[in-house]
């Protein structure tokens, strides 16, 4: 049975989806993502932390960058497998489109929650409204529709039409008050390009990096193009090919994505800030080799003694993002008096803490963003014990 994706209708629990049912290597990938996910985001010191689970700062990657698009990938994948199951139960594409809708909302009222930051306030005019659950929920909008009304061709054709037109549209299009890119002024200047502009027009003072979002409208195109390279890798494992001929078919079909890349990265650079056509070839072409890798070791090889604390994350992951939220607010906005009586943010009260025990200032960074990863390990087990599965 399909695994659960992220954008999945909310319900309590899920008692009756046996774990041998599901498509444990997805699972089991996203698990890794959603452990990833919080020892990116809660560090110790931003500025010490070591280098690969810190995200670029503009142009190039490092491990961290993998971590959203592999989410996006993997709803994809999953989209294809509950897509082809309710239309096998015989409900229409009229209905199945209702559900899509209804998602998408749930899942931009929970983006909406976890800017909102109840735990420790919201100031409402400087609200954002950009974030992580919403580019998933327009982007599953935007593949819900290609699935429910193409093929695989047209899904393949509207891919393609994302990562040109994009590239297109940054290259090409003057930006108002600074010119065209590449000619007037350096192209993909992290400032002076289309999509900073368009999200200053509709949302200024509402933006993650204040001029800038990596989350913004724009950059929301090439977004749903890697959530149709998971669509497509879905459909493909829902064939009735060989189980190592998906794996040898994933794996080449992923190195070229890699390759290709990395070549357009001379002329159009991987940025995850700007969701560059690059970053989709290269982020993509990773998540199906390494989806291609666990599939053989789980499905085909059926090594699967090792997955549990994986699945734990895995298949709870929209509690593990919410989870994150709570780990990370918090620790940045509580105050403790530090030592010469000011007040300063309980995670860099802690990195200090962890420093005077010797641990050097990237290790304290590493202890306490591995400790905010346990912490919420421990709460999802507490769901994964009783078997309840919240899902959207």
């Amino acid at each position: 049975m399909a695994t659960q994706a992220l954008a999945q209708k909310l319900s309590t629990s899920d008692r009756s989806k046996p774990l041998s049912q599901r498509l444990t290597s997805v699972d089991v990938y996203r698990g890794l993502m959603v452990a990833g996910m919080i020892l990116v985001d809660n560090p110790g010191s931003d500025d010490l932390a070591y280098g690969p689970i810190k995200h670029a700062e503009w142009n190039g990657w490092t491990c961290a960058d993998f971590i959203f698009p592999s989410f996006v990938f993997l709803v994809g994948v999953s989209m294809a497998f509950s897509f082809a199951g309710r239309m096998q139960r015989g409900e229409s594409r009229g209905r199945i489109f209702l559900h899509v809708v209804l998602r998408s909302l749930i899942l931009i009222a929970i983006g909406f929650l976890v800017n909102a930051s109840p735990l420790v306030g919201v100031d409402w005019h400087t609200f954002r409204i950009y974030g992580v659950t919403q580019r998933i929920a327009l982007c599953y909008l935007a593949a819900g529709i290609l699935m429910l009304w193409s093929n695989w061709r047209g899904q393949l054709i509207a891919l393609l039409a994302c990562l040109v037109g994009y590239w297109t549209i940054l290259r090409f299009v003057p930006v108002p008050g600074f010119g065209l890119p590449g000619h007037d002024i350096p192209f993909m200047d992290p400032e002076r390009n289309i999509v900073a502009w368009l999200d200053r027009k509709l949302l200024m003072g509402r933006l993650y990096n204040t001029v800038r979002d990596p989350e913004g409208l724009l950059s929301t195109i090439p977004a749903i193009g890697t959530m149709l390279m998971g669509v497509l890798t879905g459909e493909w494992l829902r064939s009735g090919a060989n189980p190592r001929m998906k794996v040898l078919r994933m794996a080449g079909v992923g190195m070229v994505g890699l390759v290709a890349g990395l070549v357009w990265n001379r002329w159009f650079p991987i940025n995850k800030n700007l969701w560059t056509s690059s970053f989709v070839l290269l982020t993509g072409g990773f998540a199906l080799v390494f989806l291609g890798l666990l599939y053989w070791a789980i499905e085909i090889k059926n090594w699967r003694g090792w997955t549990m604390p994986l699945l734990v994350f895995g298949m709870n992951a929209i509690v593990g993002f919410v989870a994150d939220s709570v780990v990370y607010g918090p620790g940045y906005t509580f105050t403790v008096r530090g030592a010469n009586g000011t007040a300063i943010s309980w995670h860099e009260a802690a990195q200090s803490w962890l420093v005077s025990l010797g641990l050097g200032a990237a290790n304290a960074s590493l202890f306490y963003s591995v400790g905010a990863v346990l912490f919420c390990w421990a709460l999802l087990w507490l769901l994964w014990r009783k078997r309840i599965f919240i899902k959207i």
